[in-house]
């Protein structure tokens, strides 16, 4: 491994930059007054957007959804604050000149949640009795009720966002019960803006599933397409009524490595569909990797398709399968504009690609395109007034992404914003120059780790043991994931010293009483470990970030992760390092406050990297091991203040799984090697614990087994305690390991006996001496009036356990 081929400079933490420049201000002024004056029609652009960012801009829906669900506004409230974002999009991506505008990329929490509405594939629990599904269905499927509990949760692929995993089994009766894909068709068509409707394909719909509880684990899912497909039909039926001319069906499954039968499922569903599809345009649209040559194959044969959908920028193999073959007469619509990240394209480059797939496809079947939805990056890059304007001109959110994709489309047609163009060449080049984004001591310290395989000196069972003498846990030990909630009253604390309308000593008084406040609670509910309950945190990524150098921050870089819940990552622009400890102070004052062990709470390098907007002008192993190095630095500063118990947090490790099976070794290699960095030269009697979240982790357990972390809590309740079967099937896991009792992302609170069953079902898979109990994640979202009791219920639920293991004896 070498480090980062960069210009040498001054550190990347210093205020000196490049003059080689145009502000952002400048840049957008440019565009915007080309993109709407007029001078091209919308019918010579040949420009597409995958999906858009639905929260808005200042996460107007976000704050909208959670004032309906407190009771604190109407449902009238609701749908007019979403009518209001969808029209802003649209008129948005009209003003720009864009072409092929989507609808129903709109949701109000997930679009697979809206697939499963379409379908009404109502679990029976929902007490759901036919007609068009409302808000209170919809609503519990996505969050579950008093009574009864969510459907599971789990990543989109290899993003940060998270989607519902539909419970589908032989006695599902699927029924049209959601109207929403046409209802926003006819509503965008209504102002004026002609759009192409957006559905998950029902091949992918069915391979995102799972079987509903109580099916056979191996039932056979696309068994259903004969099922769904009728109401793909009558969707369709209506969508061409109602005068749509595109119809775009998401297929992102054909990035996945599919067997033949899978593959088969395509062609029969769309050979189904083909005469309802008569008469209207038909896009298959794929991203967030290549497609294997056997589903190119497969999709460019497909029947009754006018066009295909490729990321170009994740899946760069994809180009050589164009070039070989591609269906005469067939529109491509090429993903070059980078729908995941928010660093500005390099127009000359994308514009070099266009044109040599012109050649290919031919004049006017060439569509310019984002690389999938822009749900994945941030909204709008005009709202930063504290970015710098050489950082602002390095960078493009979804409104300026959707400026680049225009400014391409008008190039291939041979009316290219020279102004436009030279601007971006600009900024790439003060980009490369900037003397901001090297450190040669960094570069050189994460280069020295290829000699190195770091692994702490002993083995876990030792470790334990010597663990177990200092600490004296009872078994059955129990502790939560590291977060409290976070009170109107604490962030208005954070807000007004980050405005300085408080002192420090204000501050710090403000948090120590905050912190004492979580621990008391905690000794009273007779928690073993305890945590500090992080009220000095906005968010487990941003606030390590904002301590280390090489990273930069934005004030309404908001990304939807899942429902309300927004994250605002972190843009890793240069080398990285830690000019001093970011969490002793306050760690060290919450072990003060008790006698209990007191856990040190650190976000990983790998959930840090995979979290952020990432450079891209490394690769990202480099960019982690140099994040690994900086958390490392910390670790050893925790146990030099008497920390006997870090948590490095690494709920994001198998999100960033490449989607192919091929890849997976050398991305698990790297990822397990950062986090090992992180505390190989702790003592024994220090215990390391790692968090992982809402994921499918079966298929990576002895990853995670080659971590040798001392304790490992994780995800398990809301997925249906599948991680349980990995251990029934013969597993050896000889770590400390805490599945998570309950759902800490429902406002549901779960009984004594409930969690206490969900023990026994840990214990007949796992030794006693090795289990803790822990609910599935932190607590930063929920309500002091929920987990108060569930954290009393939990505790009760651990005693009662401890009662009838000794009574066995």
């Amino acid at each position: 491994m070498t480090g980062a081929q960069a210009p040498v400079g001054c550190p990347s933490n210093s205020p000196c930059s490049s003059p080689l420049y145009l502000p952002v201000s400048a840049l957008l002024e440019l565009s915007t007054g080309r993109v709407l004056s007029g001078s091209i029609s919308s019918s010579a652009m040949a420009s597409h957007i995958v999906g858009y960012p639905r929260m808005g801009p200042k996460r107007e829906l976000k704050f909208a959804l959670e004032s309906f669900w407190d009771g604190k506004s109407s449902a009238d409230d609701l749908k007019k604050v979403a009518a209001d974002l969808r029209s802003s999009i649209w008129k948005r991506m009209a003003d720009a000149d864009i072409k092929y505008i989507p609808s129903n990329t709109f949701s109000y929490y997930d679009q697979v949640l809206d697939t499963t509405a379409m379908l009404g594939a109502v679990p029976p629990r929902y007490g759901w009795n036919g007609g068009e599904i409302g808000f209170d269905v919809y609503f519990s499927m996505a969050r579950g009720n008093a009574s009864v509990p969510a459907m599971e949760m789990t990543k989109w692929f290899d993003t940060n966002y998270h989607y519902i995993v539909p419970e589908l089994g032989p006695d599902v009766k699927f029924s049209y019960a959601s109207h929403k894909a046409v209802d926003e068709y006819k509503e965008a068509k209504a102002l004026g803006v002609h759009t192409v409707p957006v559905l998950i394909g029902p091949v992918s719909y069915l391979l995102l599933s799972k079987p509903a509880k109580g099916v056979d684990k191996f039932f056979p899912l696309l068994s259903l397409l004969g099922k769904i497909l009728p109401i793909y039909k009558e969707v369709v039926t209506e969508l061409k009524a109602a005068g749509a001319s595109w119809i775009q069906f998401d297929e992102p499954m054909l990035v996945m490595d599919l067997d033949s039968h899978q593959l088969q499922a395509f062609s029969e569903a769309y050979s189904e569909l083909e005469s309802t599809l008569s008469g209207t345009h038909v896009l298959i649209e794929t991203y967030f990797a290549d497609v294997t040559p056997e589903a190119y194959k497969t999709l460019i044969s497909l029947r009754g398709i006018s066009g295909y959908g490729f990321d170009f920028v994740r899946g760069t193999k994809t180009l050589d399968l164009v070039n070989g073959e591609f269906p005469s007469g067939k529109y491509l619509f090429a993903g070059l504009v980078d729908g995941r990240n928010i660093w500005a394209n390099d127009l000359a480059a994308s514009l070099d690609t266009l044109q040599a797939l012109e050649g290919i496809v031919g004049k006017g079947k060439l569509v310019v395109s984002t690389s999938c939805s822009l749900l994945h990056t941030a909204v709008d890059l005009a709202s930063e007034t504290k970015l710098d304007n050489e950082m602002k001109s390095w960078l493009a959110f979804a409104a300026q992404k959707v400026l680049e994709v225009n400014a391409l489309s008008k190039a291939l047609t041979g009316h290219k914003d020279e102004a436009f163009f030279s601007a971006n060449a600009v900024a790439h080049v003060s980009r490369k120059s900037s003397p901001r984004v090297t450190n040669e001591a960094v570069q050189k310290a994460a280069a020295g780790l290829k000699d190195f395989d770091h692994h702490r000196a002993t083995n876990v069972s030792a470790r334990l043991d010597a663990q177990q003498k200092k600490l004296n846990l009872p078994v059955l030990p129990t502790t939560t994931i590291g977060s409290f909630p976070q009170t109107m009253e604490l962030r208005k604390v954070r807000r007004e010293y980050k405005a300085k309308k408080i002192s420090e000593d204000e501050y710090v008084e403000a948090i120590k009483e905050e912190i004492n406040k979580v621990v008391k609670l905690q000794e009273q509910l007779d928690i073993d470990v305890l945590v500090h309950g992080e009220p000095e945190r906005n968010d487990m990524v941003e606030y390590f970030g904002e301590q280390l150098s090489g990273f930069a921050f934005t004030l309404n870089g908001w990304v939807q992760s899942y429902g309300s819940r927004c994250v605002k990552p972190p843009i890793i622009f240069g080398d990285v390092s830690r000019p001093k400890p970011m969490t002793v102070f306050w760690s060290s004052m919450a072990q003060s406050m008790t006698a209990r062990p007191m856990k040190g709470m650190l976000t990983g390098p790998v959930t840090i990297l995979n979290w952020s907007f990432v450079r891209n002008d490394q690769p990202r192993y480099e960019t982690c091991y140099q994040i690994a190095l900086a958390i490392k630095d910390e670790v050893e500063d925790l146990e030099k203040a008497g920390i006997n118990v870090i948590q490095i947090d690494e709920a994001a490790l198998r999100e960033g799984l490449p989607l192919r099976k091929s890849e997976h070794s050398f991305y698990l290699k790297w990822a397990v090697h950062s986090f090992r960095i992180t505390n190989c030269s702790v003592l024994d009697t220090t215990q390391i614990h790692t968090h992982m979240c809402y994921s499918n982790f079966n298929d990576i357990i002895h990853s995670i087994i080659d971590m040798d972390a001392d304790v490992i809590t994780i995800e398990n309740s809301r997925s249906d305690e599948k991680l349980l079967s990995v251990f029934r099937e013969g597993v050896k896991y000889g770590a400390g390991i805490g599945p998570g009792v309950y759902d800490i992302h429902s406002p549901r609170i779960p009984s004594t006996e409930e969690i206490a069953d969900r023990i026994r079902k840990m214990l007949a898979v796992l030794e006693t001496n090795i289990l803790w109990v822990n609910p599935d994640c932190g607590l930063k979202t929920r309500k002091y009036a929920e987990v108060k009791p569930a954290l009393q219920n939990m505790v009760a639920a651990a005693k009662l356990l401890r009662q009838e293991l000794a009574s066995a004896k």
